[in-house]
């Protein structure tokens, strides 16, 4: 299929703002890059908040209208009250949040609309912890890809709600979401993914991307200057634990654009900003919203305008 264009969003927690703000900087400097027409944007990809993003977007929502959902509702999203605090003694035998108050926003953003109910094809990456397999020797826990290809294993029928909920119940920030929880712990940057979906064989012929016809836009949330003072670090769980989370969500994101870069080439765009040294965004801290509105105005997008350009997007 010519022209399969792929939009892809990182997760990121409220740093999905970061995301949004870019892509409607995007819109308004390159109007057909989410022009309202069959022949723009064939796929979303997402995790995370980047599912949500997708999925947003997917269901005709502006880059604008999902900026303000965040602006507006980041502070009922991650909202640890005292008595929950309490109970789940800080965040050590318990979700530092529960998920209601998402659900219910996600509720009123996505109504009762399913995967199959949207025009263009998209994949939201998650994680089962167990595929409830009635024979012991297949039971396991696995990724999981929600698609919307039409096919034997289409997700066609899944909620919107109930696959951004599953994409998006990040360990130890919520609780999971039945029996998924957060993409990020597989693929924080689902562009890779999204390329195989495209080009699956059992794609319907109207559906199936070819490797020339792809353009991918890959869009993140941002990056921190990390790295992990010394040499030799003979160190146990204790020393890990902490940092382990962001190395392991850090390094899927580069294998993906690494492996993207080599195997499209010229027809793959990355957009990350890199945060000042010293300067980070914690998933859940909706206090730094505006703050990463202006680190996303302030990035230079002229590169990447010059590559929608170039590449006939």
């Amino acid at each position: 299929m010519p022209n399969f264009r792929i939009l892809s969003c990182d997760g990121g927690g409220i740093r999905g703002v970061l995301s949004a703000v870019l892509l409607n900087r995007l819109s308004a400097a390159y109007p057909n890059l989410l022009q309202d027409r069959p022949d723009t944007i064939s796929m979303y990809a997402g995790t995370s908040t980047g599912g949500i993003l997708a999925l947003g977007l997917a269901a005709g929502l502006t880059p604008a209208q999902i900026r303000d959902l965040y602006v507006t509702d980041g502070k009922l999203i991650f909202d640890s009250s005292w008595t929950r605090d309490v109970v789940e003694l800080g965040g050590l035998s318990g979700s530092k949040y529960d998920n209601v108050n998402l659900k219910q926003i996600l509720q009123e953003t996505f109504g009762a609309r399913k995967l199959q109910d949207l025009k263009p094809r998209v994949l939201i990456a998650s994680f089962s912890l167990d595929n409830q397999a009635s024979d012991p020797a297949s039971r396991t826990w696995n990724p999981k890809f929600f698609h919307n290809f039409t096919g034997p294993d289409s997700d066609g029928d899944s909620l919107l709600v109930d696959v951004a909920m599953s994409t998006s119940a990040a360990p130890t920030y919520f609780p999971s979401y039945g029996v998924y929880i957060d993409g990020g712990v597989i693929a924080n940057n689902p562009s890779m993914a999204a390329v195989v979906q495209a080009m699956d064989g059992r794609n319907q012929p109207g559906e199936r991307a070819t490797l020339d016809g792809i353009k991918l836009l890959s869009i993140g949330t941002g990056a921190s200057l990390q790295y992990i003072d010394d040499v030799d670090h003979d160190w146990g769980d204790a020393q890990w634990i902490k940092p382990i989370l962001n190395v392991m969500m850090d390094g899927s994101v580069g294998v993906a654009d690494f492996e993207c870069r080599q195997l499209l080439g010229n027809s793959y765009c990355r957009v990350e900003p890199i945060f000042p040294a010293g300067k980070s965004f914690a998933m859940d801290d909706v206090s730094k919203a505006v703050d990463l509105m202006d680190q996303a105005n302030s990035f230079d997008l002229a590169s990447t305008v010059a590559w929608l350009n170039a590449s006939g997007w």
